[in-house]
């Protein structure tokens, strides 16, 4: 089984052809993916899947916490395939590309705003849109 299939289990979602092809898809690319972008690569394998079912599945993958919902210019909603547990994302804008931003790297921004501001943050979900190395060099 692969490790996406595994990973759905583990989530307690039901494995279909449709939810693996489509999660495998997403996990592929290491970069975030709209739906119409999921649609056109896993049709090439699998020409019975439609756009609804993609629809469904990312939202069910969102859920499970094993995919995240980020935004790309033009309020286009992009997902990205996601370990578990809290992190937060750096997104390339020029290669779309996407890395994991560990708990640990934010801790001191939430130190200094409860010490400036009087504010406990309960949850923060922080996307950082720049360039990666790669394409600033």
């Amino acid at each position: 089984m692969s490790e996406t299939g595994a990973a759905l289990q583990r989530a307690g979602q039901r494995l279909t052809p449709q939810r693996l092809a489509i999660a495998d898809a997403l996990a592929r690319t290491g970069k975030e993916a709209t739906v119409q972008e999921l649609y056109e690569q896993v049709r090439r394998r699998h020409p019975y899947v439609g756009r609804a079912t993609i629809f469904r599945a990312v939202d069910m993958l969102v859920d499970a916490g094993l995919a995240q919902r980020l935004e790309r210019p033009g309020h286009v909603s992009a997902y990205v395939w996601c370990a578990p547990g809290h992190h937060h994302h750096l997104i390339c804008t020029s290669c779309r590309s996407v890395e994991e931003l560990d708990e640990a790297a934010v801790t001191p921004l939430l130190g200094t705003i409860a010490r400036r501001r009087g504010f406990r943050v309960d949850h923060a979900t922080l996307d950082f849109y720049g360039e990666c190395r790669d394409c600033r060099n």
